[in-house]
């Protein structure tokens, strides 16, 4: 059996050379039998079914997957998708809708709440990012005109420089600002209310005066509670990976369930947390959809990219999913398992034809037409039972 795993093709040929030769001693039975029995011996072995066993059931769990929006780009990743042991998601645009809003701005004395939004604004507009898409729509409801930014500076995760009117102009996090030598002090209390509150806070800065902050925020998608709750019965650790401050992700990841959170989080330091996740826990699936998730996107065991998302997420993913719910994230895993079910049981048939027919091949009981029966039908029995797969859809999200 194990010089059969090992060398399958040269242990077939001799199987068939050895059926054969010793029947056609003149004093056993005649050479007519050794033929049938060669034959027989030649059609029985061979390995359609086991050829079959694998590619066939991938082929109907990609195909079950595309119907249902989720699209896996390779075999590989239907294979590691039912390994996983973790899942890392991304906060903005994936557990939260991705349609941020203004809920308040906190001027500092003399300076009016228009002109902090303005200002943000002004430099925000350029920006593809979710929340200066925020910035920018409540300055343009407020019909406010904005100034053309020059020489913009943008530090992912943390924040941008502009010059504007002039005047240089500072919009991001509180880091970011005193990183430039802008004291935040001031805003310290509103900083901490905004957060407390699952908000997220985004300080304006002229010159070298920080002029106000305002409080971003955006809604959990309804479907994360349920669908973290379905991962964590399956035995799956739930991670939530963002560059947001501390307070705020943890307050989402209370709303959802989430078991533990990296905030304040760079890009590059995405992919250095998915690493650790990977030495520590095993298999890694990575859920995003941003230009910023890219790198742990392509780091991670699976990635898995929203198909509202960016072009770049998506093509550095090994799945992406068509419906914009989270949902499809259990489908994907659901599949993955109910597909290498089927692979298991397609690779026993394949084998166990081979098992019980072949050796009453070798010993000329097995005539050739009862022979390609046998062949034929293991082949048979491993298309249709990889087209039994169908039978899980309505099972899935």
């Amino acid at each position: 059996v194990l010089a059969w795993a090992v060398f399958p093709g040269a242990m077939l040929e001799l199987v068939r050379l050895g059926s054969f030769l010793p029947w056609v001693n003149p004093q056993l039975p005649p050479a007519l039998l050794a033929f049938l029995t060669g034959v027989a011996v030649l059609v029985i072995a061979c390995p359609c079914a086991l050829g079959l066993a694998t590619p066939t059931a991938l082929m109907v769990g990609s195909g079950l997957g595309a119907e249902k929006g989720v699209l896996f780009r390779s075999g590989e990743a239907i294979q590691r998708l039912q390994e996983i042991a973790a899942v890392a998601f991304d906060k903005t645009g994936t557990l939260t809708r991705g349609k941020p809003e203004v809920q308040e701005i906190r001027p500092a004395p003399g300076v009016r709440a228009e002109d902090v939004l303005l200002w943000a604004a002004a430099v925000e507009k350029g920006s593809s990012h979710p929340l200066a898409a925020a910035i920018v729509e409540a300055a343009r409801s407020r019909d406010l005109a904005l100034p053309e930014a020059e020489d913009l500076k943008s530090e992912r995760g943390k924040g941008v420089v502009a010059s504007v009117s002039g005047d240089r102009l500072l919009v991001g996090s509180s880091r970011f600002l005193e990183e430039h030598g802008v004291a935040t002090e001031a805003f310290a209390d509103h900083l901490r209310r905004f957060e407390e509150r699952g908000q997220t806070a985004v300080l304006v800065a002229r010159g070298d005066r920080a002029i106000g902050v305002l409080a971003v925020a955006d809604s959990l998608r309804p479907e994360v509670p349920e669908v973290v709750a379905a991962l964590h019965r399956l035995g799956v650790k739930t991670v939530l990976v963002t560059g947001d401050n501390r307070r705020t992700a943890e307050h989402l990841a209370k709303q959802a369930g989430i078991d533990a959170v990296y905030a304040e989080t760079l890009p590059e330091q995405k992919v250095q947390v998915v690493r650790r996740m990977q030495s520590e826990l095993g298999t890694v699936a990575f859920v995003g959809d941003g230009i910023n998730d890219a790198a742990a996107l392509a780091q991670a065991d699976v990635g898995v990219a929203l198909g509202a998302g960016t072009e770049v997420a998506i093509e550095a993913a090994d799945v992406t999913l068509v419906r914009d719910d989270l949902r499809a994230v259990l489908t994907a895993i659901e599949l993955s398992k109910a597909t290498f079910r089927k692979i298991r049981q397609n690779l026993f048939w394949a084998f166990f034809y081979n098992v019980v027919m072949i050796p009453l091949a070798v010993i000329g009981w097995m005539h050739p037409v009862l022979a390609e029966i046998a062949m034929a039908s293991s082949s048979v029995t491993v298309v249709t039972n990889a087209n039994l797969l169908r039978r899980v859809a309505p099972r899935l999200h």
